[in-house]
């Protein structure tokens, strides 16, 4: 598995903040899995008995959902899953098709309510670490549009630069792909989001991707914690 460390930086600025990464490989990522498009309306139709009747201020007092609310909007920002779920529970929109490695994260991400980036592995350049972004630091994002990141958001960088932004998403160098068969996923959960939910986002993961790869390498599994949450 790929190796981490988490900067001084990133404990001090997100005090009982979290990371979870899952490592996977021997996996075929170029067509669609019919058992996994199964499983998805399976879970869609399982979230909107789930939450029926919500509105968006219940669903913000979901305790993750409002761990993830707090951090948004200390960047005047609203969290990307909340606008999600709201159009698969509102609009009665159905979970996106792209692929299966990345189809997995999107369904884990509905069913637990936390964050998480699939990157391709091998498109990673060590020394890879958890951090914060900086003033003058800019992503290039998937699509190629090169932005400006907000000072102290979470990060992940590799030896190359940024490759990951809670805010902001991915890079445009390591997204999984067709052709990926070893994908690593992180999860970021700030301050408020217990560990156990960023445990179960991992293991949503896993039963997921054995639906279209029964064969899956687990490379590696861990979570990263940060310093106690400050009271």
């Amino acid at each position: 598995m790929l190796a981490f460390t988490v900067t001084p930086d990133w404990k001090t600025a997100h005090p009982g903040g979290a990371i979870g990464l899952l490592q996977v490989s021997g996996v075929d990522n170029s067509r669609p899995s019919p058992a996994q498009e199964d499983e998805k309306r399976r879970l869609e139709a399982s979230l909107r008995q789930q939450y029926q009747g919500f509105n968006r201020r219940e669903l913000l007092a979901l305790p993750v959902m409002a761990a993830y609310h707090a951090y948004y909007r200390r960047f005047d920002k609203t969290y990307h899953v909340l606008l999600q779920l709201e159009s698969l529970l509102f609009k009665g929109r159905n979970l996106p098709q792209v692929s299966p490695l990345v189809d997995a994260n999107f369904m884990a991400e509905m069913e637990v309510l936390t964050l998480a980036a699939s990157h391709d592995a091998e498109r990673l350049q060590p020394p890879l670490s958890i951090d914060i972004c900086r003033p003058g630091d800019r992503l290039q994002q998937m699509g190629g549009a090169l932005k400006e990141q907000l000072p102290g958001d979470m990060a992940m960088r590799d030896g190359l630069g940024l490759a990951c932004t809670i805010l902001y998403g991915q890079d445009d160098r390591s997204p999984v792909t067709a052709s990926t068969t070893r994908a690593l996923y992180v999860v970021y959960a700030p301050g408020g989001v217990d560990r156990a939910n960023v445990a179960a986002h991992l293991e949503a993961l896993l039963r997921t991707i054995r639906l279209f790869a029964p064969g899956v390498v687990v490379e590696g599994e861990e979570i990263l914690e940060g310093d106690p949450l400050r009271r």
